[in-house]
């Protein structure tokens, strides 16, 4: 299941300083990291060189491929060039310009796409940072252990199980549809196409049915169970302490 649904299960296990610390440490820096983030100013060129800094260090404590993380990273790309394109449009009074290539761009313009393209890039690494080394199991009781409001942890919890429901169901259906020699390419299939999704949705729906009914039957009362409790140990108040004096840091001297 994991080789055909890698996406719902992207994790990359080891035994590196960063897997074994606790979720709620991991949750908790990278939310600390994105605020102060986003809370520096964008002329601040040497805080964002610092806040990088620290985030491809922990990469390297976490022991993962540069390029695996590059390579997902490239999620924020699209955003940066939608910024891109309205660069002409961003102007402010004083502010100066540049001609590149018989383009004129605003001094206030190209300060937007860096502020947009940075907080992006430390926001994004240190996400996937944090689900490259913490199953998704991890990041809900993580979240449990943080007082997030148990709707909102249920609801991700039971989206992500029944998630490979789905993805089950859609296969089965997918593969009797090509022994059939059925490949629904062409647009007068649109229809047969909207009977399979609505098949598909009620099969998925009443196997979820049962899927609730048999964990209820068995105990379920809202929590999931862990196997190992969380617990905050040395190595976790040593690394959020060291990462919140350093961005606390380098937020006052910005603001001084």
């Amino acid at each position: 299941m994991a080789g055909t649904h890698h996406f719902l299960t992207d994790v990359r296990y080891g035994t590196s300083p960063i897997h074994a610390l606790d979720p709620r440490t991991k949750l908790l820096s990278v939310l600390a990291l994105a605020a102060f983030a986003v809370s520096t100013p964008p002329t601040a060129v040497w805080a964002f060189a610092v806040y990088l800094g620290a985030v491809f260090f922990v990469l390297g404590l976490a022991r993962l491929p540069l390029g695996y993380v590059l390579r997902r990273a490239l999620i924020i790309l699209p955003f940066i060039l939608a910024v891109a394109v309205f660069l002409p449009f961003f102007d402010r009074a004083g502010s100066g310009s540049y001609e590149v290539g018989g383009v004129e761009l605003s001094h206030y313009g190209l300060l937007i796409l860096w502020n947009v393209a940075v907080k992006a890039l430390i926001s994004v690494v240190a996400a996937i940072i944090l689900i490259s080394t913490t199953s998704f199991p991890e990041l809900i009781r993580g979240l449990e252990g943080l007082h997030v409001p148990r709707v909102f942890t249920l609801v991700a919890g039971f989206m992500y199980r029944y998630g490979f429901l789905f993805l089950e169901e859609a296969g089965r259906m997918r593969r009797a549809m090509t022994s059939r020699n059925y490949s629904g390419r062409w647009f007068w299939d649109a229809r047969l196409m909207g009977h399979l999704l609505a098949s598909l949705f009620l099969r998925s729906y009443a196997r979820a049915e049962r899927v609730y009914v048999a964990m209820v039957s068995r105990g379920f009362e809202g929590t999931m169970p862990g196997a190992v409790p969380l617990d905050f140990r040395k190595a976790d108040y040593a690394f959020l302490g060291a990462l919140l004096g350093l961005l606390a840091a380098v937020r006052v001297a910005v603001a001084a």
